[in-house]
Parts: structure tokens; sequence; C-alpha cells
């Protein structure tokens, strides 16, 4: 029975630039770094955001490298940051961050061990290189890597991408509305990578071809079918809600996109 809902951080990548977030997510991702990375106000920039994710009405979260990043997140940021998750009774599930490298990784799997996640999700194009030393990272740290599609056209690409999953420590952080965006029923990827779910990230999108995010069951990523299927697969994991425009505020969005989600599981529980 699906029971567990968190919002991705990462929903809020255009806040730091006002919501005009013209040259692409990068130009998000480097101004919510350059706000977030100052110790001297990491309190107060961190503690507005969870309280932001709290008023939603979530009770978990999948943090951000925007706003943690593991390349530059000290002792004392990552003692900061537990105390206010605490405070706002937030739960850390995954640790949402590109993988470039093994330091980077390492780093990553530290962190994420550091705020209690269980695993990092994002995409890592270099895992090929250093596979071996990844698996070894990710048993020491007890923390999962599920690799998050993209570019990935068919459930194929990314079975390659996971080549067995080191004993269950690499898998997919399953992304609907990227599944959608590519034209591929997210339904049917779920059933194609159900043994392999890390994670899931609940997102829609307006239209295929392109990746403007929108509020659950407003798009085409067909969410009550993909709701269904993982049901039908067991799944027993946390949901995270994703929904990242570029030109506005999602808080209204993602409020509204939780209630869809309980009001189905409540529906079909």
């Amino acid at each position: 029975m699906l029971t567990s809902l968190s919002c991705i951080s990462a929903n809020y990548v255009a806040r730091e630039v006002g919501y005009q977030m013209t040259e692409g997510w990068m130009q998000g991702d480097a101004a919510t770094q350059a706000a977030f990375r100052p110790i001297s106000s990491f309190a107060d920039k961190f503690d507005e955001l969870l309280t932001d994710v709290a008023a939603l009405g979530f009770t978990a979260i999948d943090l951000w490298g925007g706003h943690l990043h593991p390349d530059w997140a000290s002792a004392e940021h990552i003692e900061i940051a537990k105390d206010l998750l605490a405070k706002h009774k937030l739960e850390v599930i995954s640790l949402a961050t590109w993988i470039g490298s093994k330091d980077n990784l390492e780093h990553a799997a530290k962190l994420a061990n550091d705020l209690g996640a269980s695993s990092i999700g994002g995409g890592c194009p270099e895992l090929a290189t250093f596979r071996t030393e990844a698996a070894a990272i990710l048993k020491n740290y007890d923390v999962k890597l599920g690799l998050e599609n993209h570019p990935e056209t068919h459930p194929d690409d990314m079975l390659a991408q996971i080549d067995g999953g080191a004993d269950g420590y690499i898998g997919t952080a399953l992304d609907t509305g990227w599944w959608a965006t590519q034209g591929f029923s997210a339904a049917q990827a779920i059933h194609d990578l159900k043994d392999h779910l890390v994670h899931v990230h609940l997102k829609d999108v307006q239209a295929v071809g392109a990746h403007d995010t929108c509020q659950l069951g407003k798009g085409v990523a067909d969410i009550p079918a993909c709701l269904q299927a993982l049901q039908d697969i067991g799944y027993t994991g946390v949901l995270a809600i994703e929904h990242e425009p570029e030109t506005f505020d999602p808080t209204d969005d993602l409020r509204a996109s939780r209630v869809y989600v309980e009001d189905w599981m409540n529906q079909h529980g």
C-alpha cells in the first residue's frame, strides 16, 4: 500500500532568481548554491526552506544538492541542517544530486549517511568508469544510488546502466515526468524496472517532447496509471513529488499535488 510522500526541495530551483530562470537549470542551481553555501546565512536560508516544505503538509523531504551540496557541506552546515530538520520534523529520504566522479559519490554517500537518508537520487554519466569503486562506497555507507532517467527512451537503457545492481545498491530513481517527456509510458517503465526501484519521483509534464512540469494530474504522464502500477507491483517506498517551474512559485501546485495523490491513495488503498 502506498503511504508516504516527500517534497523534493529542487522544486524551488528558480526561487533565488525570482522565478525568472531564463538561462536554464544551471542558472537556478548556481544562484541557489551561492545563496545557501555561506555559513553565515545558511541557518536562516535553510530554516526558511524547511518552513515552507512543512507548511505544504509534508513530513519528509528529498534534499537537493543546491540547498546542501556534498562538495561544500561542512560539519557546521550538517549540524545546522540536522537541528533544523528535527525542529521541523522532516525526515530526509534521499539526497537529490548529480554524481560526477568517484570522489563526488563518496562525499554524497557520507552526507546522505550523516542526514539519515537511505539513498542518493540523480544521474551518474561516468558510472561505468568506476562501477566497482562505486559499489564499494555505497556498501560502506549503506546508501543506495538511484539513477534518474532523463535522456533514456526505453527502460532497457536504464537496465544497461544498472548492470546487475551491485547487490541492490545501484538501481533507479524513476522519474515519471521524464519518461513522459521521452514519449514512453511511465506506468510501463515502473513495471519494467520494478526489481530495481530505489526511489520514485512523481512528476507530470505538459506535453511529450518537452519538459515543462505541471501540477500532478494536469499533464500527460498519466499519474493515476503510475500510482496503479506502483500499487500493482507492491511498491511500499516513499513517493517524491516533483514540479520545478521556471517562471512561477510552485507552492500552490505542490500542495494540490500532495492532496491529489493522497486522495488517490485513500480511494484505492
